[in-house]
């Protein structure tokens, strides 16, 4: 079983920049990622990185402008968030699955069997 709870959501005006955190327990060297949900939208991916840190996944919105990554030793995932836009604005979700991720399979919601309760992110025009 693993655990996940995110931080360092808030609020920032558009150009602003973020970083969350994800620390899991358990089981910690699942490869895991992030999805949000806008209001009134379904959740989306946005990035995922392997187990061993080595290959990250991106969506085309997050490319250029967020850079995920991993800290082995705090069993943290970590999502740096640039530029922001008002669209950005969502409840982020981190993610962790029990099996292995590659371009096809990491932006499926349904590859991931951990959630996290989600932690807003706020973007002010």
């Amino acid at each position: 079983q693993v655990q996940l709870v995110e931080s360092g959501g808030g609020l920032v005006q558009a150009g602003g920049s973020l970083r969350l955190s994800c620390t899991a327990s358990g089981r910690t060297s699942n490869p895991m990622g992030w999805f949000r949900q806008s209001p009134g939208k379904n959740r989306v991916f946005v990035a995922a990185i392997t187990g061993t840190g080595t290959i990250t996944f991106y969506a085309d919105s997050a490319k250029g402008r967020f850079t995920i990554s991993r800290d082995m030793f705090k069993n943290t995932v970590y999502l740096q968030l640039n530029n922001l836009k008002p669209e950005d604005t969502a409840v982020y979700y981190c993610v962790a699955t029990s099996g292995t991720l590659n371009s096809l399979n990491a932006p499926e919601l349904d590859e991931y069997d951990y959630w996290g309760q989600g932690i807003q992110v706020t973007v002010s025009s």
